[in-house]
């Protein structure tokens, strides 16, 4: 009776998930997963002290985000089991739920159906030269092969500091997932601002973090090219990793001469790339603290918590592909150009349509929390911007007001880091999809000046 039963409800349950767009339920999956998340981490069994529901809550949304904005210590607050939970939420996160669902299925049945390829679909946007089960199988062989070779890294960088084998490796092995995951959760208190000097931990964390941040559509279409499968790189893959470089360089140069540390040449650059590089792949670990930052400084690192990075990769913000789009528009209107292109590259108006609705609905989100937050928080107003700009983002960046704010303050962050997560298209899909009519009557009389 207990099997029909669950029988039963499994079938109700898919009949509910195909009833939907797949929008909707890649809303839902991370929902159910954050609440998940929340209802462990509300657990007294895994707490050194005493944690709040919303402060529970808060920390599971961002987990599943990958954000890393934090209102209270994970690792004074966390016992052992709680941070794995908060390790399992982020991994979750970063490399998307449906990737495990559909890897799953690839293993033991060799199949998508097509109702998960849709879902992949919507997950990660995806050029046409990538097919969804290679996509799917290079996602966890790449994930795996840089989260062990940066666990491996850290754990000899964290051990030369005098850390004892097993707070070691523990250390290694869930650093190296925030890192890779771009989550920014550290067991530090300081995130890694003890490691400003370190070289090594800076380059590890940098490599696994723009590795995640570059995408798994980079790894997937490298790979093509290495094993022969293609003649050559995307346009996408060109234009990703043009452009992390060309930010990454203007986001260390600006920090350089706007900002030194007072240290030598070498450390101040160190310290310049690696405050640049966390913005821009949103991994949110700092090495200095950023409520000291001049203010030319953090409104550049906010452009670059939003912009993000790649697409279909572990960073948020806006992509740089979106800001590419927007860009190619601009300059075919100024040029008077009637098809609109970047490099000589003609970009579909589909995908014109989809990069011109995100770049709008992701700024008029960013002015609409720092507003709404500007009346619950008595923050100034740049450190609003960029706690707002870096939980869009999915970044984890603060100037240090996160732990101190409100409980209005908390819920507002919480809600947009979750849209941050499953992106602000996607969730303005979920709440508003209607089914298509293509036979729409829609009147002429539509002359409009702008």
């Amino acid at each position: 009776m207990k099997r029909s039963a669950i029988s039963k409800l499994r079938i109700l349950y898919r009949r509910f998930q195909r009833s939907n767009s797949p929008q909707f339920n890649l809303v839902w999956g991370f929902f159910l997963y954050t609440i998940a998340g929340f209802v462990l981490l509300a657990l007294p069994f895994f707490h050194k002290t005493d944690v709040s529901f919303i402060d529970s809550l808060f920390i599971s949304t961002s987990a599943v985000s990958t954000t890393g904005l934090v209102t209270i210590g994970v690792e004074s607050s966390f016992n052992l089991g709680g941070q794995l939970v908060i390790l399992l939420l982020f991994q979750v996160g970063g490399i998307g739920y449906m990737t495990l669902t559909t890897y799953y299925l690839l293993f033991t049945t060799n199949r998508i159906s097509s109702w998960h390829q849709r879902l992949i679909g919507t997950e990660f946007t995806m050029p046409e030269t990538i097919q969804i089960k290679d996509f799917i199988r290079s996602v966890i062989l790449y994930t795996i092969v840089m989260e062990v070779l940066g666990t491996i890294a850290f754990y000899v960088a964290f051990s030369d500091t005098g850390m004892d084998g097993g707070q070691a490796f523990w250390y290694a092995v869930f650093h190296s997932v925030s890192a890779f995951c771009t989550a920014g959760f550290a067991l530090f208190g300081d995130s890694f601002e003890s490691f400003t000097d370190a070289p090594g931990v800076n380059a590890i964390i940098a490599v696994l973090a723009i590795a995640g941040s570059l995408g798994f559509i980079v790894a997937t279409d490298i790979w093509y090219r290495i094993s022969g499968r293609s003649s050559r790189l995307s346009f996408t893959t060109k234009i990703v990793v043009w452009g992390s470089f060309l930010l990454l360089l203007m986001g260390t140069l600006l920090f350089y001469f706007s900002d030194p540390d007072g240290g030598d040449g070498m450390d101040t650059l160190l310290s310049a790339f690696f405050q640049s590089m966390t913005a821009m792949t949103t991994v949110g670990f700092n090495t200095v603290p950023i409520g000291d930052l001049a203010l030319p400084t953090l409104l550049f690192m906010t452009f670059l918590m939003y912009v993000g990075a790649s697409p279909s990769g572990t960073a948020g913000g806006l992509k740089i592909t979106t800001l590419t789009a927007m860009v190619a528009v601009l300059k075919s209107r100024l040029f008077g150009q009637k098809r609109v292109s970047f490099f000589n590259h003609l970009i579909p108006f589909e995908r014109l349509y989809v990069a011109t609705s995100t770049f709008m609905l992701y700024t008029s989100l960013i002015f609409l929390f720092t507003f709404l937050m500007s009346y619950s928080e008595p923050f100034r107003f740049e450190q609003i911007l960029f706690e707002v700009a870096s939980a869009l983002g999915t970044v984890g960046l603060s100037t240090g007001i996160t732990g101190d704010l409100s409980t209005t303050g908390k819920w507002l962050i919480i809600v947009i880091m979750f849209v941050g997560r499953v992106g602000v298209l996607t969730f303005g899909f979920a709440l508003l999809a209607r089914a298509k009519k293509d036979d729409e009557v829609l009147s002429e009389e539509g002359d409009l000046a702008v």
